[in-house]
């Protein structure tokens, strides 16, 4: 019984996949276009990225025939969404955008102005690379919440931008930390400056903070006996900066110890 079973599946996948060949060769757009959506539905149903991928073949056969016509608009959605759904977000996005300005008064238009700008917040990189997309990605979800500030997708919206944003900022405090940890201290303390100015709320304040305190610090420690009493009085000036916004800190112990010896190397000078 198991091998007959077994057998009959075979052949009924294979003359499914027979019948789906001739399908994509047929000029049956109405046969097309309802199998298309049988397997779009099909697969939402069972999260089947095969057959999320069969429908898009009819889709990308089926879109320029119904341009224009009734049909047009639900077929152009579901288009974008197999992309969405397959994580081609190159794709979902550029859909849903046309989607967005061909049919602005559609019933999906919120929905897919979403997707479409969340798609570029998943084509956002890893802090270190080009974040070209991150940048795209915020002006996508901002331009989403402007266009529709009582869509319950706001929330979320929001979040994602923060997210992108603290990438942003991330990327930026590693460049000035980059520079401190190669020594290249008046680099490191005007890129920490820049940062501080830029993100006044960032999570990387404080270390941004601390770190152009050590890096005056350091180069002040490390200069020629001439030059040293000045860059210690900027040292200090730093110090007080990081000890007046995090009087308890994560780093002002570090601190603490960095100014005695400042002050030390004052009394020697």
């Amino acid at each position: 019984m198991r091998k007959v079973i077994l057998l009959l599946s075979v052949i009924l996948l294979f003359t499914s996949c027979g019948d789906y060949q001739k399908l994509l060769k047929s000029k049956d757009t109405g046969l097309k276009y309802s199998t298309a959506e049988n397997l779009y539905n099909e697969a939402k149903e069972e999260d089947s990225r095969r057959k999320y991928r069969k429908a898009l073949r009819l889709f990308e056969q089926l879109v320029p025939e119904y341009r224009g016509k009734p049909q047009g608009q639900k077929l152009m959605f579901l288009f974008a969404d197999t992309y969405y759904e397959l994580n081609d977000y190159y794709l979902a996005g550029y859909q849903f955008e046309r989607f967005v300005e061909t049919y602005p008064e559609s019933e999906k238009i919120e929905e897919a102005a979403f997707k479409g700008a969340k798609s570029y917040y998943f084509l956002s990189p890893p802090y270190y690379l080009d974040q070209t997309e991150t940048q795209q990605g915020i002006t996508k979800l901002q331009g989403f919440i402007n266009r529709f500030p009582e869509s319950d997708k706001m929330e979320e919206a929001n979040n994602l931008i923060t997210e992108l944003r603290i990438k942003l900022e991330r990327k930026a405090y590693e460049i000035a930390k980059q520079y401190h940890h190669t020594e290249s201290y008046t680099a490191a303390i005007t890129a920490f400056d820049n940062f501080i100015s830029e993100y006044p709320g960032s999570p990387f304040r404080e270390k941004a903070f601390y770190y152009k305190f050590e890096s005056a610090y350091l180069y002040a420690i490390n200069s020629y006996a001439y030059a040293m009493p000045a860059r210690l009085e900027a040292a200090r000036d730093y110090y007080e900066d990081y000890k007046r916004y995090y009087p308890e800190g994560e780093f002002i112990d570090l601190a603490e110890a960095a100014i005695k010896d400042i002050e030390q190397k004052e009394q020697q000078l």
